[in-house]
C-alpha cells in the first residue's frame, strides 16, 4: 500500500456513515440496529436504489469498493448477486463480514478483503459488475482507480461509481470562492473543503478528496463503451427555508453534489 493508503486505512477505520449512526443512536452491529441504519440511509438517499437496480439484474460476481456500514453490500447480497467486497480499512471489512454472517452467508467472508482500490487484488476480467459509492475520489489517484475498475470487469461488465461533483451548487456558492480567497491570502484551505464533505468524530477531514466535473468524469471513463453521468444530492437552503428533500429532483439534476457514473465496458 502507498502512504496515502495507510493514512486512509486509519481514517476510514471509523466507518463511513458513523455520523448518521450517531444521530440514530446506533451503537452496535446487531441486526436490529443495522436494519434501522439501512432504513435511514436509503431514506436519506432515495435515488440510490434506482442506481443500484441494474446491478441486481446481472446477478454475477459483483465487487463493491468502499464498504462503510455495509448497507449497499447487504442490499446487493439480498438481491442475489455473487458479492465481493474491498476496503482499505479493517473496520468496514469486519462490518461487512459480520453482515454476511447475519444473512447466513458466512461462507462468503473470504470474498471481503482489505486492500487498495489502486491495486484491486483480483485478476483481469473477474467481475460482472463493480460498484463504488463515495470511495474512489479518496484514493489519491482517481484515474488509476477507474482504470483498475475497467481492468477487473469482464467485457460488457457494468461499473456504477459515485464521485463528488466539482461544479455543484455547494462548490459554486461557498467552497470555491472561499478557497480562492484563501489562496490569495496564502492560507491553507484544503482541510475546510474536504471537511465540508466528510469528517470523523473528531472533526478531522479525510487525508485526500478529489473533485471532478461531468466532462472530467466522461474523460475518466473514456475506456468504457457506454457512459452515463447523473447528478444527485443537494444541500438544504436554510436562508430560504427550503428543505433538502424538495431539492432532490430537478435542482439536484442540475447542480447536485454527487456524480453517479454508470458505464459499460
Amino acid at each position: 500500500m502507498t502512504q496515502l493508503d495507510l493514512e486512509n486505512a486509519e481514517f476510514w477505520d471509523e466507518l463511513c456513515g458513523s455520523a448518521l449512526a450517531r444521530s440514530l443512536g446506533v451503537t452496535d452491529a446487531s441486526a436490529d440496529s443495522l436494519h434501522r441504519f439501512d432504513q435511514a440511509y436509503f431514506a436519506n438517499y432515495p435515488y440510490l436504489a434506482r442506481h443500484l437496480e441494474p446491478l441486481l439484474g446481472r446477478r454475477g460476481r459483483t465487487l463493491e469498493i468502499g464498504l462503510g456500514y455495509g448497507t449497499v453490500g447487504a442490499y446487493l447480497t439480498r438481491g442475489g448477486v455473487d458479492y465481493y467486497g474491498l476496503d482499505v480499512a479493517r473496520g468496514p471489512v469486519e462490518m461487512m463480514r459480520g453482515r454476511l454472517a447475519q444473512m447466513d452467508q458466512g461462507e462468503r467472508a473470504g470474498h471481503v478483503v482489505q486492500g487498495s482500490a489502486l491495486e484491486i487484488p483480483w485478476p483481469d476480467a473477474h467481475f460482472d459488475a463493480v460498484v463504488s459509492i463515495g470511495c474512489l475520489h479518496h484514493t489519491g489517484d482517481l484515474r488509476t482507480a477507474v482504470d483498475e475498475v475497467h481492468r477487473a470487469l469482464v467485457p460488457g461488465g457494468l461499473a456504477m461509481v459515485m464521485v463528488y461533483n466539482r461544479d455543484s451548487l455547494r462548490q459554486v456558492l461557498a467552497l470555491r470562492p472561499r478557497a480562492a480567497l484563501q489562496r490569495l491570502r496564502r492560507q491553507p484551505g484544503d482541510d475546510r473543503m474536504r471537511a465540508a464533505y466528510d469528517e470523523n468524530a473528531a472533526g478531522e477531514p479525510p487525508p485526500f478528496t478529489e473533485f471532478t466535473s461531468v466532462r472530467g468524469a466522461r474523460t475518466l471513463f473514456s475506456n468504457f463503451g457506454e457512459v452515463r453521468v447523473d447528478r444527485e444530492n443537494m444541500d438544504p437552503v436554510a436562508s430560504l427555508r427550503i428543505p433538502r428533500e424538495r431539492l432532490l429532483g430537478w435542482p439536484a439534476r442540475l447542480l447536485g453534489l454527487d456524480l453517479y457514473v454508470t458505464a459499460v465496458k
